[in-house]
């Protein structure tokens, strides 16, 4: 059985469907393949408790998705809507609390009572970001050109980045260089020293990362975490409606309503190719659908290392592709709950505390510690946790009077995506779920259901290798025009028609859409390119014709 379309989509994330909605809005007849029964890749809502709970199973919170996107797609139209998330609250083990509101004079008293050198120091250091936030944070956008290329339309491309970075004075362009190679413990202790803060704000530099807040690199995650903020965008974070397959959800029915093909359980068992050009994909029950253009927003890793012969690319490219580091430690804990928590050090009923971030991190050297121990092999006795109520928003979440709590918790060892060690993650959970009932007594009796999410059912459930969410780690040498590989970050791949738009490309990390948007952008700029030399080479012929007669 074979069809026809003029793209296919491989992967029903949301990056996947933002290229199929703006492909299929430009008038091309697009077809998407998901390999699993439901739509949404890593930002998806499931139902592990049974259909009263709805679970953001991985990714939980709707971070850079950028509003002309949302504007362009009719989002809102569709059923998107987002509940803007609340101030961070740090309840600690000695009966305090940390809280940073989003009123000036509330949070300048709130890091007072830790340290009155913190509190002068919290303003220039969201300025020296934003300083940073407004270089880097448009680059987030771009397709990246081919730096060292020396090709006419590459050397434009990279004369537009100068043009751009003439903006960066000498001050603004050593401390872009510095935030890019520093750790983010570097960064904080330029400006705090109580162990409330540099704990509570190091967890941004790590999350989701292979590397504690003493690696070089995680300075710039945690900016990549609040770009859109420093950047001036609105509603950078917040709980979308329906947890994060709401997000997918409204993007699958925007694709469907300009003329998007949206299945699943249609895994892709191999890209298709006919001398050096994609001709289309090999699903795995048999099925081909012909098509000149394939978007891949998979694992670099099994784009081309599985679904096509590494023996069809070149050298260079492959071992890029073989060296791409995506290592994790983190571990998702999703629970169903009869009650709210009480936190000894706040007991009211706050909705700004509920309706917050809630982190779980007495120190930066806990965190550090934490990471060193999984380094040497064993998961932390004392993780880290980044916790999410949605369910004080959302009432399609749970039934009345019942909740659901998302723990983003790090780490266990890398090597744990080998294999479940499903105990081990056990034991590890209670640990997690010991530090809530430390600063919550009463939450463990609290607790209905729990799902436990770690790295190796991430890399075979969710095909996030590694069990990395990014795709890749966000550090220096697999960012900006090294991601994925030398020479490709402008969303092309060596295959001609063969296009790459995942999380592991630039402006991916978190759910952004931006690679989805820009891969449309190179896949229409080079059909008009096609058209062009099509017509310059029929013009050439007809000359050539011509002049023998006119002769």
């Amino acid at each position: 059985m074979t069809g026809h379309a003029d793209v296919v989509v491989i992967g029903g994330g949301h990056n996947g469907l933002v290229a199929a909605a703006y492909l299929a809005r430009s008038g091309l007849q697009t077809v998407v393949c998901e390999r699993r029964d439901v739509i949404g890749g890593a930002a998806v809502s499931e139902h592990p408790f049974g259909p009263d709970y709805t679970v953001t199973s991985l990714s939980y919170v709707v971070s850079l998705l950028p509003p002309d996107l949302v504007r362009d797609l009719r989002l809102e139209q569709h059923g998107y809507r987002v509940y803007r998330q609340g101030p961070y609250f740090a309840p600690r083990r000695d009966g305090r609390y940390l809280r940073l509101p989003g009123n000036p004079v509330q949070r300048r008293a709130q890091i007072a009572r830790f340290s009155a050198r913190d509190a002068d120091a919290y303003a220039a250091y969201t300025e020296h970001l934003a300083d940073i936030g407004r270089v880097l944070g448009p680059l987030l956008h771009q397709i990246p050109p081919r730096l060292g290329s020396r090709r006419p339309q590459d050397l434009l491309r990279q004369a537009r980045l100068l043009t751009q970075l003439r903006a960066v004075d000498e001050r603004g362009a050593v401390d872009v260089t510095r935030l890019l190679t520093s750790s983010i413990a570097d960064v904080l202790d330029g400006f705090f020293e109580s162990d409330a803060m540099r704990g509570l704000l190091s967890v941004s530099g790590v999350i989701g990362t292979w590397a504690g807040p003493r690696s070089a690199g995680t300075a710039y995650v945690m900016l990549h975490h609040h770009i859109g903020e420093t950047a001036g965008q609105s509603g950078a974070w917040g709980f979308p409606r329906g947890g994060m397959g709401g997000v997918t959800g409204a993007l699958a029915r925007a694709a469907r309503m300009f003329g998007a093909q949206v299945r699943t359980g249609a895994e892709v068992a191999r890209i298709r190719t006919r001398d050096g050009r994609v001709a289309g994909v090999m699903l795995a029950s048999g099925e081909a659908i012909d098509a000149q253009v394939v978007v891949t927003t998979a694992h670099p890793q099994i784009s081309f290392l599985q679904l096509l012969d590494p023996a069809e690319l070149p050298h260079g490219f492959v071992a890029d592709i073989r060296g791409w580091r995506s290592r994790s430690g983190t571990v998702k804990i999703n629970l169903a709950l009869d009650r709210l928590p009480v936190f000894a050090s706040y007991p009211e009923p706050d909705p700004s505390v509920y309706g917050g971030t809630i982190v779980l991190a007495e120190s930066l050297d806990d965190v550090e510690a934490a990471f060193q121990q999984a380094v040497s092999g064993a998961p932390a006795d004392l993780p880290f946790a980044d916790i999410c109520i949605p369910s004080v928003f959302d009432d399609s979440l749970a039934p009345t009077g019942k909740h659901v709590m998302s723990l983003f918790t790090q780490w266990v060892p890398c090597s744990y995506a080998d294999a479940p060690h499903s105990a081990e993650l056990e034991a590890y959970a209670d640990r997690v779920l010991a530090r809530v009932e430390a600063v919550a007594p009463g939450f463990t009796s609290s607790v209905l259901h729990r799902q436990v999410i770690g790295p190796h059912q991430m890399q075979e459930e969710y095909a996030l290798i590694g069990g990395n969410i990014f795709h890749g780690e966000l550090s220096l040498g697999q960012m900006f025009h090294a991601r994925p590989a030398a020479g490709y970050a402008d969303l092309r791949t060596p295959v001609r028609g063969l296009y790459q738009a995942g999380s592991a490309t630039h402006g991916g990390g978190g759910v952004t859409g931006i690679p989805g948007r820009n891969v449309v952008r190179q896949i229409l700029a080079d059909r008009r390119g096609e058209r062009w030399r099509r017509r310059v080479g029929l013009s050439r012929a007809e000359r050539a014709v011509k002049a023998p007669t006119q002769s």
